[in-house]
């Protein structure tokens, strides 16, 4: 392999490079146009991708956490020109009804640019790059090297036994679930845990659960276990279903808390 050195390069000499070498960035990729004057200044480049929609490229020789917010003022007057460029580029059949794309190069990116970037609800792509100049050839050959952007941290929804109580719309069958809740409470008052779960309401005693109870909007599920110790689904509609679906529950609780008692043993 040919020896090289990294050769540091001035912006327009970064902008001719990446205008010569822009598909090695991403297949598909073809250069438009570079300076292009809008409200906020130039625009350092102006590319297609390969489903035809504008890139808008800024580029830097150092590190800049400004860059940002400039390609952001492009891609502004890009979004509000779009169909005027797209007739001025029609040989290229860009799309005027895609996203225009964000796309940053320079030599590193800060992890403050790189985190902000995870917020923006917009396509956005980070290259660095490197000059390298191989022995005994005088063209530069630049290397980019796509950098990764964090995914947005998951939010974690709370849940609360209200948020499952408003979900059932007849108030009646509403006072029925606290009022279920509240007598099951009762059954074991330092045992019984209630955990709020995305689609049901969970009841544990001593931390292994006894039953589930799911809302719906005119009546409820309760999912437990039979007297043969089956787990079964009682829809709750009636007064009739409401207190036989105590007994089980409760006979249910009263097994799985002999059970946690005889495993601490």
């Amino acid at each position: 392999m040919k020896s090289y050195t990294k050769v540091d390069v001035p912006e327009t000499l970064l902008e001719e490079l990446v205008r010569q070498h822009c598909g090695a960035m991403e297949e598909g990729l073809t250069y438009l146009d570079h300076q292009m004057q809008t409200t906020s200044g130039r625009l350092d480049v102006l590319m297609v991708d390969d489903v035809k929609a504008l890139v808008v490229a800024e580029l830097k020789v150092a590190q800049d956490d400004k860059m940002l917010g400039q390609c952001l003022d492009y891609y502004d007057y890009v979004t509000d020109h779009i169909e005027t460029i797209a007739r001025l580029y029609k040989d290229h059949l860009i799309d005027p009804g895609k996203k225009v794309r964000l796309l940053l190069i320079a030599p590193e990116f800060t992890s403050t640019l790189v985190n902000r970037c995870k917020w923006l609800d917009l396509r956005v792509s980070l290259y660095t790059y490197a000059c390298l100049k191989f022995e005994g050839e005088n063209d530069l050959v630049p290397i980019f090297t796509e950098r990764a952007i964090p995914d947005l941290p998951q939010v974690v929804e709370v849940l609360h036994i209200e948020d499952h109580l408003k979900y059932i719309i007849d108030a009646t069958v509403r006072e029925k679930v606290r009022s279920l809740l509240d007598e099951v409470k009762g059954w074991k008052p330092d045992g019984i845990l209630f955990d709020p779960i995305k689609y049901s309401i969970s009841m544990k005693v001593n931390n292994r659960v006894f039953a589930y109870l799911s809302p719906r909007q005119r009546h409820f599920i309760i999912g437990t276990y039979s007297d043969e110790d089956q787990w079964k689904d009682y829809p709750i509609k009636t007064d009739d279903d409401l207190a036989n679906i105590k007994i089980t529950m409760r006979a249910a609780m009263e097994r799985r808390a002999k059970f946690s008692v005889q495993c601490t043993f």
